[in-house]
């Protein structure tokens, strides 16, 4: 009878998911994570063992990257299951590795914000609040809706806010919102909410860069109007 050992056969101190989950990827060897894809072992082998196999015969990650599904299969114990597995993970953090080299819009002024902004947040019937977060170069990384109603403290905590801007390491933020009103000026509730997120990020060490209020076709900056303490 046939049987093919697998991760679970290993102690679970020695399983490379359970590793994963308590130690992070960092702490994985390229073997573990390579048998993390590869799932089950061959007759003989655990996925470990095959997936130490693999690299030997290629002579590392950056052969692997090469070969296609049918010379994967050459190897021992690597079906075309397993073959393609491999195959769609290679090309999957070559896309990611290009997507994270794409060139990044930067923000040099709050007109460029507003270009931005201005398509997205114009005569919405409801105020939407989101956030720019930006790297060490004022580079955009994302922009992130937090919340929909009324601005005030109960609906726009600190912690939502900085929620996304944590989980991305960004280094700054520029926060927005509207007036579907269509009228930008700033309300004593925009200012003071403002001012208390600024304060919280101080805290956290990520900058409030400013703070927008976009109306029907234009925008007012709440530090160029002096509103930042």
């Amino acid at each position: 009878m046939e049987y093919n050992l697998t991760i679970k056969d290993l102690p679970k101190e020695e399983r490379p998911r359970e590793k994963l989950c308590k130690f992070g990827t960092k702490a994985m060897s390229t073997a573990e994570l390579l048998a993390l894809i590869i799932r089950t072992g061959s007759q003989s082998d655990t996925a470990i063992e095959l997936a130490n196999k693999l690299l030997t015969h290629t002579g590392g990650l950056k052969f692997i990257n090469n070969l296609s599904v049918e010379e994967l299969q050459e190897i021992k114990g690597i079906g075309v299951a397993k073959a393609a597995q491999i195959n769609a993970t290679v090309e999957l953090g070559r896309r990611i590795r290009l997507a994270n080299q794409e060139t990044k819009e930067v923000i040099t002024s709050p007109q460029d914000v507003a270009n931005l902004l201005l398509a997205k947040l114009s005569f919405l019937e409801k105020e939407h609040f989101v956030v720019l977060l930006l790297n060490t170069k004022n580079e955009i990384i994302s922009i992130e809706d937090i919340s929909v109603g009324s601005l005030s403290n109960s609906i726009v905590h600190p912690r939502e806010v900085f929620k996304p801007a944590i989980k991305r390491s960004s280094a700054a933020m520029i926060l927005a919102h509207n007036h579907p009103s269509g009228n930008p000026e700033p309300s004593n509730e925009d200012i003071k909410v403002t001012n208390r997120i600024k304060r919280a990020g101080k805290i956290i060490g990520i900058e409030i860069l400013d703070h927008l209020i976009i109306g029907n076709k234009d925008y007012i900056s709440l530090k160029e109007r002096g509103h930042f303490k």
